[in-house]
């Protein structure tokens, strides 16, 4: 018997983004031979695009043939120790995703990423539409800081139009699931939430869960997965 395997080819391509009056900063475009959608991937607060998470998420999502666009924050790039204010962060995720449009032509495009690089996406959506974004996929919204919380952070996802996937642990100290769940409804039927069992901020869990953080990862890619094909 003869079984037919399935051959994947992903490219990988390094590059910069020309932030106007602002400066330069890297990317990283990962992208199977067959992607079917783009995911712009905006990294978290404390940690670049080239984690070892942010690479894990890229590498899963190919397989699930699934292009990334990361990229950094110019705070990140320059190894500056506190984020960019909104207008900066705003900027470089615009350029990210008309660099990742160019690249990635007549493939669907989402954005988001994981805590602050998914708010500032979210931000940046509210303020004026990213152009070709036909939705937002959040790993882990900051709804409030650690132990103040509070749905201020939120209120601008009022003026968001697109399909909206919030993808949050239920350990998340940063999203009281209290707070976080009349938001969502509140904002429906544009936004979607999926709870992680367990998972902290960053969708880990612990080892007494009874499964491992790759088990976790795999449940975020899939459902980040089959939420992208239900915009299709």
């Amino acid at each position: 018997m003869i079984v037919a395997v399935k051959i994947q080819t992903v490219k990988t391509k390094e590059l910069k983004l020309d932030i106007a009056r602002i400066g330069t900063v890297s990317a990283i475009l990962t992208q199977p031979d067959k992607a079917r959608a783009c995911y712009v991937l905006a990294h978290g607060a404390g940690a670049g695009m080239r984690h070892a998470s942010m690479d894990k998420i890229a590498e899963g999502l190919a397989a699930r043939d699934i292009a990334t666009f990361r990229f950094n924050f110019p705070y990140m790039e320059n190894k500056q120790g506190r984020p960019d204010q909104p207008a900066v962060a705003h900027a470089t995720i615009r350029v990210a995703v008309e660099e990742a449009a160019r690249l990635c032509p007549g493939v669907m495009l989402v954005a988001g990423g994981k805590s602050f690089g998914g708010r500032m996406t979210s931000q940046a959506q509210s303020k004026a539409p990213l152009p070709d974004v036909k939705g937002l996929a959040f790993l882990g919204f900051p709804l409030h800081a650690d132990k103040k919380p509070s749905t201020e952070r939120a209120e601008h996802l009022a003026h968001v139009e697109i399909p909206m996937l919030f993808l949050q642990g239920t350990r998340d100290g940063l999203a009281d699931l209290g707070l976080l769940k009349p938001v969502i409804a509140a904002l429906a039927p544009k936004a979607t939430l999926h709870e992680i069992e367990g998972g902290d901020h960053s969708l880990a869990v612990l080892k007494k869960s009874g499964r491992t953080n790759e088990e976790a990862l795999t449940e975020v890619l899939d459902t980040l997965a089959a939420w992208i094909d239900s915009l299709a």
